[in-house]
């Protein structure tokens, strides 16, 4: 027990300090998003930014990657929307978003993606980010794991595959022990929470996703 509350007291003694350790720099998102949005933005540099965008459940970080003056973003939240069955005439949208949804698809996950394929309009982009190495969580439920050669196969009526990557390294399995994975990271390469946020290990994904034209 002593030795429980040992560890407890460390963990939040490093918690402070790497709070400290970001205030007053400018930040991006915490470490498990931080890369994957970054590679996921590279995207629009070739594409438009804006259209009619379904988002699904609480989806909100992608939406900075959009122009908001000139999209139309429905946000389509669990459990009034449901993946499986999306309550929408085919060919509705340009762009069809989740973040870290696919993992909780209470269902054939082939069957959420067959769904956001059909309510896209020719051409259209799906962008789908989910999880690998991470741990159990419910929003209600974790259901699923996705390696980047999994999502290929799960999208494999589209057209084209932009993007089917995956991000991590040891180091932030040891964040989450820490409980330091929802600190925002500096964007400043000389910062150490920067250089874990943007080391990738191929073997070791944390974060996968995948961005797939109809």
């Amino acid at each position: 027990m002593a030795l429980q509350k040992l560890a407890l007291l460390g963990r939040e003694a490093c918690k402070r300090l790497t709070k400290l350790s970001v205030r007053g720099w400018d930040c991006g998102p915490h470490v498990t998003r931080y890369e994957m949005y970054r590679r996921v933005g590279e995207f629009f540099s070739r594409e438009p930014r804006f259209g009619k965008i379904l988002s699904i459940s609480e989806s909100e970080g992608l939406h900075d990657l959009f122009e908001p003056s000139q999209s139309e973003i429905l946000v389509a939240n669990y459990p009034e929307y449901n993946l499986l069955q999306l309550p929408f005439p085919d060919e509705t949208f340009d762009y069809c978003v989740s973040d870290q949804v696919l993992e909780h698809v209470e269902g054939d996950p082939q069957r959420a993606i067959d769904e956001s394929f059909r309510v896209l309009k020719r051409g259209g982009w799906a962008i789908h980010t989910t999880c690998l190495m991470n741990p159990i969580h419910a929003a209600p439920n974790d259901f699923w794991r996705f390696t980047p050669a999994g999502l290929r196969y799960l999208f494999r009526a589209y057209s084209k595959i932009e993007q089917a990557e995956g991000w991590g390294n040891p180091f932030v399995h040891l964040m989450h022990v820490l409980d330091l994975r929802s600190v925002p990271i500096p964007n400043a390469p000389s910062h150490p929470l920067h250089k874990i946020a943007t080391l990738n290990w191929s073997n070791w994904p944390v974060m996968t996703w995948i961005i797939a034209q109809k």
